[in-house]
């Protein structure tokens, strides 16, 4: 110490040698030491986490019932064309079962085994990494699986939409949801409201068709009843209004290939006694359930007034 002994003169301590270092590391208090300021992770902590999660559940619930999510449009069986996909959240689990070590034999591993170790890890992680650590380039282990999981998770869902979209040029395939919205733009353009209506076909056109005796006798019947309204509970449509999605040459190409789940039905409706010519007539008969039919000619009425008119020339 240097100076004199004057009080407000400034005292300037300096290092010794002869001081002792401490050997004891400080250490921090535990959190029962800062009452009110911190507590428990098990069970308080979570158990006011699962209090509030409950309370935003409740909350989404609430706005589920009060504003119920719209119906996706009718599904129909006789589209060969569709391709179903899942919701985007879902894209990478749906891409990871398309591979063959998670499917077949492995699916259990690729629907239950997989999800299953990615959610118990999850749960697991308050036990297993507990370190005090909060940056995570001091948590390696942790992070490394973290950034692995993202990265998987967003390749897997980018493969698997470049594949739809894939599948969706080479077979010429527009979606459904696409082709209406279209259709409703065209009609608010031409100051139409709403998309428009079809008809849709409720009653058997030409049932006194010889062609009519012809469908009892086939196969048809065994699925889409002699009523022609089919059994939608069991996947197969009515063939009421079936003129209108297709020609006669396309419900003969679909009774000889077969389409969707449906298998070719030209061989076994011959097996069972129809010619070709039966085959033939029934698909005309089909073409011509429509809902609004065609109005046949009627060449006689037009003829009379010829026939009258012949007297008073002569």
């Amino acid at each position: 110490m240097a100076g004199s002994h004057k009080s407000n003169e400034k005292v300037v301590y300096v290092g010794d040698s002869r001081v002792r270092k401490p050997d004891q590391v400080h250490i921090p208090r535990d959190y029962s030491a800062y009452p009110g300021k911190s507590e428990a992770f098990i069970p308080n902590f979570l158990l006011k986490e699962w209090m509030v999660g409950a309370v935003v559940l409740v909350g989404i619930l609430v706005l589920v019932m009060s504003e119920p999510a719209p119906l996706g449009y009718p599904a129909d069986p006789t589209n060969a064309g569709f391709i179903p996909m899942p919701d985007w959240y879902f894209l990478f689990l749906y891409q990871l079962l398309k591979y063959p070590y998670m499917s077949d034999q492995f699916v259990v591993l690729g629907t239950v085994g997989i999800p299953g170790i990615a959610f118990l890890g999850l749960m697991l992680v308050p036990f297993l990494d507990r370190s005090p650590e909060r940056r995570f380039y001091q948590r390696p282990a942790t992070s490394a699986l973290m950034l692995l999981s993202l990265v998987a998770m967003i390749y897997l869902t980018k493969v698997s939409w470049d594949h739809y979209q894939h599948e969706l040029e080479v077979n010429g395939i527009t979606p459904e949801h696409i082709e209406r919205e279209e259709k409703m733009k065209e009609a608010k353009e031409k100051g139409e409201s709403g998309e428009p209506q079809k008809p849709v076909a409720t009653e058997i056109v030409a049932e006194d068709d010889p062609a009519f005796e012809l469908y009892q006798k086939a196969t048809c019947v065994s699925c889409h009843a002699t009523d022609l309204k089919g059994n939608m509970t069991a996947g197969f449509p009515p063939l009421l209004g079936v003129g209108d999605k297709y020609t006669k040459e396309e419900i003969m190409a679909i009774i000889k290939e077969g389409v969707g789940g449906m298998p070719a039905q030209y061989d076994t409706n011959i097996a069972q006694g129809l010619t070709e010519e039966d085959l033939d007539a029934l698909a005309g008969w089909l073409a011509k359930q429509k809902a609004e039919p065609e109005a046949e000619a009627e060449p006689e009425a037009e003829a009379e007034p010829e026939a009258e008119a012949e007297p008073a020339a002569h």
